[in-house]
């Protein structure tokens, strides 16, 4: 089943089809786009020998910071320890808060004449904090720049090494005039890696050249004239003659570094794969000491001991907005313009001209025609504030270049509308993750802090909340000095106020699942799953304890005999389950994602779940990716519900939920359960092909009639997404990175039925769960990046 390893459904799709067609303007409403890095950059064998007459001076030891984590293929001893010396230096020399993870090959060269070659795995555009929204940025730039991991299932640099490169193997920083340094070859190619890197492609046969998904580098590569690289037709006769003539660097530190002088380009006349575009000029530079390492040849002898001022600021430049270049003509209408209801105030949205880059759009005029006021901006999205709450408000977007104003787009109006109100529970804590339960007759709440990497505990006594650090501050007992940033669930099983409550969870760096259990006093810690010494393959009857990543989902429930917690097994795509009665040890199971017998699925399954104990079952709700299409992109899904009572493996029973219709397709992107008067009420997104790959509408059904499913579009609120919650009755959602609730029981009757909770926007989805303080119902979120209490 798993020749395939899908990626997580939250949107981090890869969208190559439709990338292809959105070059010149990526949506504002999509939470990022990814496309597969293809383009490598080389460094050959030169053939001018250089005398070394002494070793090469030790680095000075900086502060580090970056981590980087090498996964050494094939590569001798000798070679690991100049690999290493070369990733301390990177170390010191560029910032990022998330580990770069680089996978490094020793073995022949296809080329005769390569040291080594380095591509970034994927490229990212329109994420958050992207410097400039139209541009793709390599893994570890984009990971650098976002603030976290956009795709942790992949490295972030490939880097090959060409173990016929004739080496200096001594590791003494001289090699001879017959031998290349392995040290050297490293701090150039991690430089591809990290951005030092053009993605154009040129075709020799008909000398047409392309650049569909310009990078950073490319937006500051400029013709002789001015033009950016980036900005050129493609494909196009003038990107080729650009890409074999002179190119210059534009950006103002490179500029500074470089004496007051644009640095020059490698641009050969005849064009090279792997070294044209994506090198400094090799008659400029390849004498020029430090700044010689990104020229395109290391001549035996040759060494290097630092990446030199001038590629350090060419790297710097690459985090910033590079400056627009020549507008060939006025950009043309801003498309997708909505506006939506905000408190106070109104959110406005918009993709931009399709004309993008051509156009060179400097900026956009937001007008209120209600007021006649304007607001400018640089890009999507635009909050327009000191509105009034009730008024009904109609907005105009036009784009501005140097040439003159595109025609305006108008929104349909909108109303905006008060949000829920709010109370501070934690103003030290985010919540990323939260859930909560009644425990001992009081409610307690577990919840991530990002800035410590701690996991909490807030438990009422009636008056006041009680606060206490779980795990994430290292210690002994069990706990761990990883950060926790996991999915949190929570189970209570006992009577009165003798109860246990089970917290399940999982840290950054082991991916583990771990548990902890606290009976009002104290906690107790182990690991659940995760630590096994090999992977338990899906196909194994015999379950036992695996070493796979088991960090991504996890949900509980918890019976008078004991409790039962489930997960997604992210090396396989299969959904585990573990059962602990008293004392005995963890009995593990696989409950779906293996087989299409038996009712069960060969669907990559468990992105999001969730499971309830109603008294007598166990009821346990999945999403399941089913097929992928040729473009590798998601075709068709599946939400599934698994339910058993007692815990015996071989109890379950399954049933899908949802299927395929004209306006829907695929579901999942997250779920929610709940007890509803005796029965079972789940919540799911869906999207359309047309609206792929967002969401584009929330449904619900309750168990005993699943067919009737119910559904609600979410037009003047924006875009639906995880994560879900719900109380039986009214399901939170994130819309449009902010938080909105749908009232079921409006819906069903027809009746205006979503309500806006938070207003302001998160950088990431925000997780809610619902807790009754003093009889009162609230829903817990994350506000202003502090964890509140909400309730209308």
């Amino acid at each position: 089943m798993r020749a395939i390893h899908f990626k997580h459904l939250r949107v981090a799709v890869i969208l190559t089809a439709l990338v292809g067609s959105l070059l010149n303007a990526p949506s504002a409403q999509a939470l990022f786009l990814e496309v597969p890095g293809t383009q490598w950059g080389h460094i050959y064998a030169g053939t001018n020998p250089v005398t070394t007459t002494t070793p090469r001076p030790k680095s000075a030891v900086g502060v580090a910071k970056s981590t980087f984590n090498v996964t050494y293929n094939n590569f001798p001893d000798w070679a690991k320890k100049e690999v290493q010396a070369a990733v301390d230096v990177w170390s010191t020399n560029f910032s990022s808060s998330v580990v770069i993870s680089v996978d490094a090959s020793w073995g022949r060269s296809s080329s005769w004449g390569i040291l080594g070659s380095a591509r970034p795995v994927n490229f990212f555009s329109s994420f958050a904090g992207a410097p400039d929204q139209s541009l793709w940025y390599t893994s570890a730039l984009a990971n650098a720049l976002a603030g976290k991991d956009l795709d942790k299932a992949n490295p972030d640099i490939i880097i090959q090494v060409n173990s016929n490169g004739g080496w200096n193997t001594r590791g003494d920083g001289m090699p001879s005039q017959r031998e290349y340094d392995l040290r050297s070859v490293f701090l150039h190619e991690i430089a591809h890696g990290l951005g030092f890197l053009s993605n154009d492609a040129y075709d020799t046969n008909f000398g047409v050249a392309s650049l569909d998904q310009p990078t950073p580098y490319d937006a500051y590569a400029q013709t002789i004239d001015g033009k950016r690289l980036a900005d050129l037709p493609t494909p196009s006769n003038e990107l080729a003659q650009a890409l074999t003539a002179p190119l210059f660097w534009s950006g103002a530190n490179a500029i500074k570094a470089n004496g007051g002088v644009k640095p020059k380009l490698y641009t050969p006349l005849r064009y090279e794969p792997g070294s044209s575009t994506s090198h400094l000029d090799e008659a400029t530079f390849s004498k020029s000491g430090l700044d010689s390492v990104m020229t395109p040849n290391l001549d035996p002898g040759e060494i290097f001991a630092e990446p030199g001022p001038l590629l350090l600021a060419m790297i710097e430049d690459m985090r910033s907005k590079p400056p627009i270049g020549i507008a060939t003509g006025l950009p043309l209408v801003p498309r997708n313009v909505q506006a939506f209801t905000a408190d106070s105030s109104a959110l406005i949205t918009f993709d931009p001209p399709v004309n993008l880059r051509t156009a060179q759009v400097s900026e956009y005029i937001i007008k209120n025609l209600k007021t006649g006021v304007e607001k400018s901006a640089l890009s999507s999205p635009v909050v327009v504030s000191g509105l009034k709450n009730g008024v009904s408000y109609t907005f105009t977007v036009v784009a501005k270049n140097t040439l003159g104003l595109s025609e305006a787009a108008t929104t349909k109006a909108t109303i905006p509308q008060a949000g829920w109100k709010s109370t501070v529970l934690d103003d030290g804590a985010d919540g990323k993750s939260v859930a909560s339960a009644t425990f001992n007759g009081k409610p307690a709440i577990a919840y991530t802090d990002t800035k410590s990497g701690d996991l909490k505990l807030a438990t009422f006594d009636g008056k006041v909340w009680k606060k206490v650090t779980v795990d994430g501050a290292g210690g002994t007992s069990g706990r761990t000095s990883h950060s926790i940033n996991s999915p949190v669930s929570l189970c209570v099983n006992g009577s009165g106020t003798k109860q246990l409550l089970h917290i399940f969870y999982s840290d950054a760096t082991d991916k583990d699942l771990r548990y902890a259990t606290y009976n009002g006093k104290s906690f107790v810690f182990e690991v659940v799953d995760g630590d096994g010494p090999v992977v338990n393959n899906y196909e194994d009857s015999k379950r036992v304890r695996t070493s796979s990543d088991v960090s991504v989902t996890n949900a509980c429930v918890a019976t008078a005999n004991g409790v039962q917690v489930f997960y997604r097994d992210e090396s396989q795509g299969i959904l585990l389950g573990a059962v602990k009665t008293g004392t005995n040890p963890w009995v593990y199971e696989l409950v779906d994602g293996d087989r299409k017998t038996d009712g069960r699925s060969t669907g990559d399954v468990g992105f999001h779940l969730q499971a309830i104990f109603d008294g007598s079952k166990t009821y346990v709700v999945y999403d399941s990716v089913v097929t992928l299409n040729q473009k590798k992109e998601i075709s068709s899904g599946a939400v599934r519900i698994a339910i058993r009572a007692g815990s015996d493996s071989t109890a379950w029973s399954y049933q899908s939920f949802d299927i395929s219709t004209d306006d829907a397709s695929i579901f999942g992107y997250d779920v929610a359960i709940a007890r509803v008067s005796g029965d079972v009420m789940v919540t799911w997104l869906a999207t359309s092909i047309t609206s792929f790959p967002k969401p584009n509408q929330i449904r619900w059904a309750m168990l005993s009639a699943p067919l009737a499913i119910s559904k609600s579009t979410t037009e003047n609120f924006g875009t639906p997404g995880a994560y879900l919650s719900i109380d039986g009755k009214t399901i939170v959602f994130n819309c449009q990175e902010r938080l909105c609730a749908l009232d079921t029981s409006k819906a069903v009757a027809g009746q205006s039925a979503i309500r806006l909770v938070r207003s302001s926007q998160g950088v990431e989805p925000t997780q809610s769960a619902w807790v009754t303080v003093n009889k009162v119902k609230y829903l817990l979120a994350t506000v202003n990046n502090k964890l509140a209490l909400l309730k209308p």
